[in-house]
């Protein structure tokens, strides 16, 4: 990355003067306020953002990284993983932990895996099988943590291959993966048949429900992917995302609770300093993520949960008949909010979308739009199909693909 021409001032800016520059700046960023971003954010409404920012005020400055000096955080985590793990029918027994995020939450899994895989069967050359739909973070833990990437292919229904898995899952495998829904697409991997085959061999079974993990509790005719399946071993599941909490609040949940934390967990005492122990890959971590999670979830609670989840429904299935009476084809057969929709000339239709002030994610193999309903969207849904209409009809030349990272 190459760095502005920007040192230190040498007085500091006043405060009317920095914020006036702040607020400038900001106008250049997405306008998820408006829901016209259809990723990164999701807005829940007013009364979860003054929520969020009551509890994100009172933990602003404290450290989770010291549970003793702060037990209120520590009791915090304790109990949302305890709240989580009921949602996603953990047995009991089961324990685990808040990360930052997603890639946190799927990076510690593979972490485990890989050092189980070691410890407990002898594995020196760790392979690391998931679909070829699963997000980067994936391919991020194996490169991280020297695992060879295996990628199964995808069936016509853009699930993974279950007979195509079962050849690459072998004695080196450390950990199989599947997603609930995958990011892509919006599908849910054959999490049963996949599990099933993993556990046949020993090998620990990862869901990566960082999506789904908020709305297919709450949804009554979701496909199986949680702890009820007994192949599962571990389970991401997200906060920011679909939980509501301030970025960045993830949960990673481990099926044998005890036996599987000790190869997450880094003690160090060979310093000066004491007893250095954590559970997460960040040393200091931010407080805010952790109370702001606690908080939106005794606020929601299942009924507050299950009206949201409703709504992104709702909006979601409204979406997917407006693409289909346009004659674009929508990407297999998504069951949450995840929507993507393809055409010959798509990334035409995105740049006269980006026009008009939506923003939606592109994606390749094939080109395609990409978008994740929130329940704020409700509000926005009919003039995002009035213009997606406007857009089909008068979509010109393609400016050409444009990077997008989510």
């Amino acid at each position: 990355m190459d760095l502005p021409d920007v040192s230190l001032p040498d007085h500091g800016v006043p405060r009317e003067e920095l914020f006036a520059d702040l607020r400038a700046r900001k106008t250049a960023d997405a306008d998820w306020r408006g829901g016209r971003t259809w990723s990164l954010i999701y807005p829940a409404g007013a009364d979860v953002d003054a929520v969020i920012q009551e509890a994100n005020g009172l933990y602003l400055h404290e450290n989770a990284l010291n549970p003793f000096r702060f037990p209120s955080l520590a009791d915090m985590e304790r109990e949302v993983v305890a709240m989580t793990a009921g949602l996603l029918n953990a047995p009991a027994g089961a324990s685990g932990s808040m990360t930052s995020g997603g890639t946190e939450s799927i990076m510690q899994a593979i972490r485990v895996a890989r050092d189980r895989a070691r410890a407990e069967r002898g594995v020196t050359a760790p392979t690391l099988v998931v679909p070829r739909s699963a997000h980067p973070a994936f391919a991020k833990g194996a490169k991280y943590f020297g695992l060879e990437l295996v990628q199964i292919p995808l069936a016509a229904d853009l699930r993974a291959d279950v007979t195509a898995a079962a050849d690459l899952i072998d004695d080196r495998t450390a950990l199989v993966a599947g997603s609930a829904p995958n990011y892509p697409h919006g599908v849910v991997d054959p999490i049963p048949e996949l599990a099933a085959i993993a556990a046949a061999r020993g090998i620990p079974f990862h869901t990566d429900a960082c999506v789904g993990g908020f709305l297919l509790p709450f949804m009554d005719d979701a496909p199986p992917f949680d702890f009820r399946i007994p192949g599962v071993t571990t389970i991401s599941a997200d906060l920011h995302k679909y939980g509501y909490a301030t970025k960045g609040a993830s949960v990673l949940l481990h099926r044998n609770g005890d036996h599987v934390l000790q190869y997450q967990a880094f003690l160090y005492q060979d310093w000066p300093g004491g007893l250095y122990g954590s559970l997460a890959l960040a040393g200091a971590r931010p407080a805010a993520p952790i109370a702001t999670a606690w908080s939106v979830m005794r606020y929601l609670g299942t009924s507050g949960y299950t009206r949201l989840v409703g709504r992104i429904l709702a909006t979601a299935e409204k979406i997917r008949t407006g693409i289909t009476s346009l004659g674009l084809t929508l990407l297999g057969d998504p069951v949450a909010s995840v929507i993507a929709f393809t055409a010959p000339n798509i990334m035409s239709i995105g740049d006269r979308l980006d026009d008009q002030g939506w923003h939606l994610d592109r994606q390749n193999h094939p080109d395609a739009l990409h978008l994740m309903v929130s329940p704020e969207h409700d509000r926005v849904v009919d003039q995002f199909l009035h213009d997606l209409r406007e857009a089909v009809d008068n979509a010109g030349e393609s400016r050409g693909v444009q990077a997008r990272y989510s």
